[in-house]
């Protein structure tokens, strides 16, 4: 349809990018290990995930599942917050890894966050990744002796305005470098399970025509659920409301935004601990809101009798992995109900009011030559 073109198109192209994405990262792997050993040799080393936006829930996202995995503390941390407040991240007496997530990298925040912990930080390594080899982030970077650069497909870098394939590609590109190898032809083959059902999901969403989505998860899965939430805002204009908060948390406050149009989404873990919790919410939902309003979107059908999206987890594959297959549904939901709508979701905002990159950002001076 008119104004969906690149959106639909960037969502559907997902698993290809995803395999090129792979073999981006594969290329860079000896440069990678060699800032990564740097890195790490110090234990002191923060290792800090920063984007901001879409691009912030990438590293909230992964955070949990890399601090498993490194055995270590991983924090995700926005630009937005470094720059306004760059001691959080900088003002420690210890080395920081910086890893950046940009679509674009010429959001004003995104080099001020990295330079300010290049001149705060003890000891600064940078690893940036982004879906833009011309932007600034890959420039100021690129062949710096502190940093590498992964540069993404070109494909990556979606000209739609809200970002579907960049954050997927982003997250498994990130996931590579720190957790290590991942099965992503079988990630791929599952996304292509879940987009092959793209009209089914689409027609469900334009029949309840909801006024508003709630996406709720655990672990990883609570940044995937903000993510979620974001993607509606944006390509609806902030026409169909969207809250994303984790399964627990939802009942201590947020729960007050059910309204009987209300459309709950829950990602449903693949570890058993939490996989309870994500359940028991479920259950709590449909008592709520009815059976045809709750969707559980998990690996596998579930014994409740509620509309279920299955995305397929390879054997293996932990939450932070399976989400860059499981956001798909989400992605999908937010288009049907911006086409439902009458919106434009390659340019909801065709006054300029929010933007593919941000404007009007000042960047004040920190430190140096302050009162």
């Amino acid at each position: 349809m008119a104004g969906s073109a690149f959106t639909e198109a960037e969502i559907q192209q997902q698993p290809d990018v995803w395999r090129a994405t792979h073999a981006v990262v594969t290329a860079a792997r000896r440069e990678v290990d060699g800032l990564l050993a740097a890195a790490l040799a110090d234990p002191r080393t923060r290792i800090v995930l920063t984007g901001a936006g879409t691009s912030a829930y990438a590293g909230e996202l992964l955070a949990p599942e890399l601090s498993r995995r490194l055995g270590r503390l991983v924090e995700a941390v926005p630009t937005t917050d470094i720059v306004t407040d760059p001691d959080l991240v900088a003002g420690a007496d210890s080395p920081v890894l910086l890893v950046s997530f940009a679509r674009s990298g010429n959001s004003p925040e995104s080099v001020a966050a990295a330079e300010l912990v290049d001149r705060l930080a003890t000891t600064a390594h940078q690893l940036v990744i982004t879906c833009n080899a011309e932007g600034a982030l890959s420039r100021r970077y690129t062949g710096a002796a502190n940093a590498t650069v992964i540069d993404l497909p070109a494909a990556t870098n979606d000209r739609g305005f809200a970002m579907t394939s960049s954050f997927t590609s982003m997250v498994l590109a990130a996931y590579l470098c720190l957790a290590g190898e991942a099965d992503v032809d079988a990630l791929a083959s599952a996304a292509e399970t879940v987009l092959s059902g793209s009209g089914d999901i689409a027609k469900t969403v334009t029949a309840l025509a909801p006024g508003r989505i709630v996406y709720l998860g655990s672990g990883s899965l609570k940044g995937l659920a903000h993510e979620a939430a974001l993607k509606c805002l944006e390509l609806t204009a902030g026409d169909v409301a969207a809250l994303g908060e984790s399964t627990l948390a939802f009942r201590h406050g947020p729960k007050a935004a059910l309204t009987p149009d209300t459309l709950a989404a829950v990602f449903v873990s693949g570890d058993d601990h939490r996989r309870a919790y994500d359940l028991d919410l479920v259950r709590e939902l449909v008592a709520t809101l009815g059976t045809t309003r709750v969707v559980a979107i998990g690996d596998h059908p579930y014994a409740s009798d509620v509309v279920q999206w299955i995305v397929p987890r390879p054997p293996g594959t932990p939450d932070a992995l399976w989400a860059v297959a499981a956001v798909i549904p989400a992605q999908l939901t937010a288009l049907a109900c911006a086409l439902a709508r009458g919106h434009t979701p390659d340019n909801p905002f065709p006054g300029g009011e929010v933007n593919r990159v941000v404007r009007g950002v000042t960047i004040h001076p920190y430190g140096e030559g302050e009162d």
